[in-house]
């Protein structure tokens, strides 16, 4: 796909149509940027011009459909692609590894990432015309980018040339986004998580607590009073939401949080360690050099080095941008 103008898409099937759509309208909006946190509440548009270097980041619950390039994401030894042709739903706060593999001057990576709010994906669950399934599936996965869920993405990004349109339209057409993810296959964890009472429900009360709080000593029995479950209970459905143990995601926040307060505001390695939860500094160095590849001083000279490729980091929202 060649870099978006601003000349009509051409003609042939709908999805590519809306899809060259898409990218225009994003291209457009960002301009030069790396990212615009627009005015619709929930909506970031992201572009990049070449690939980044893997890097750790939380990806909240969102989706991200991708206009041109392509980007991956890591979770605990998964790795999920989403491009032009495949969405990334994250249905829960995850910690990923992530980054552009495909994206240059001439065909930069464009996306729409758009937050989900829990209380709306409810409120259209308690409609009969969605479908309700099961899924053993993570809370990440990947889906089809149809042309009936390009659709409302290519109308929500027009609310910005009508600002004064924002606050009464964008919330209907983000409704039926949603609704288009709820509907695929896709969506199945996402039901799982937004029906009250549901296993998967119980264990999100669980993993909402645990990032809120990842600094403070983890007691699974209280994690597991959270989700009102037995321990050996919430271990497996916290296995299954997230690819890991509850004592393996805090440590990937804790680490991440770590590597960003002395990346972005200069902390050195210990103040650091003891901010995020660490009691032994030498622990936070072991556990940070098996995460990462090396110690963590070292590991930040190399990522501001001159030489070092671009970043993919997440910062203002965590999603996957």
């Amino acid at each position: 796909m060649r870099k978006p103008s601003k000349s009509a898409p051409p003609t042939g099937n709908r999805p590519r149509e809306l899809r060259t759509e898409l990218a225009r309208k994003i291209a457009s909006f960002v301009g030069s940027s790396e990212k615009l946190i627009t005015g619709i509440p929930g909506l970031l548009l992201t572009r990049r011009t070449a690939p980044t270097a893997p890097a750790a980041a939380t990806y909240e619950p969102s989706l991200a459909v991708v206009a041109q390039g392509r980007k991956q994401a890591i979770l605990a030894g998964t790795t999920f692609i989403f491009d032009e042709s495949r969405y990334l739903l994250t249905s829960l706060d995850l910690p990923v590894i992530c980054n552009v593999i495909e994206a240059s001057e001439d065909v930069p990576y464009l996306c729409f990432v758009l937050k989900l709010e829990m209380s709306v994906v409810r409120e259209l669950l308690s409609r009969e015309e969605v479908p309700q399934a099961q899924s053993d599936s993570p809370a990440m996965a990947t889906g089809e980018t149809t042309a009936e869920l390009l659709d409302p993405c290519c109308r929500l990004i027009n609310l910005l040339n009508t600002p004064q349109d924002i606050p009464f339209l964008s919330c209907l057409i983000q409704r039926e986004i949603i609704y288009r993810i709820l509907r695929g296959s896709a969506g199945a964890r996402l039901r799982a998580i937004a029906t009250l009472g549901d296993q998967s429900h119980r264990t999100a009360k669980a993993i909402a607590w645990l990032k809120a709080n990842y600094a403070k000593p983890l007691r699974v029995d209280d994690l597991a009073q959270i989700a009102s479950m037995g321990v050996s209970t919430l271990h497996h459905h916290f296995r299954a939401l997230t690819a890991m143990s509850p004592l393996q995601y805090q440590k990937q926040l804790r680490l991440q949080t770590a590597r960003g307060r002395m990346l972005v505001d200069g902390l050195d390695a210990a103040s650091a360690a003891f901010e995020v939860g660490y009691e032994s500094a030498s622990q936070f160095n072991r556990e940070y050099s098996r995460f990462f590849g090396q110690p963590p001083m070292r590991d930040i000279r190399t990522l501001r080095s001159p030489g070092a490729p671009l970043l993919e980091l997440v910062s203002d929202r965590q999603s996957a941008s």
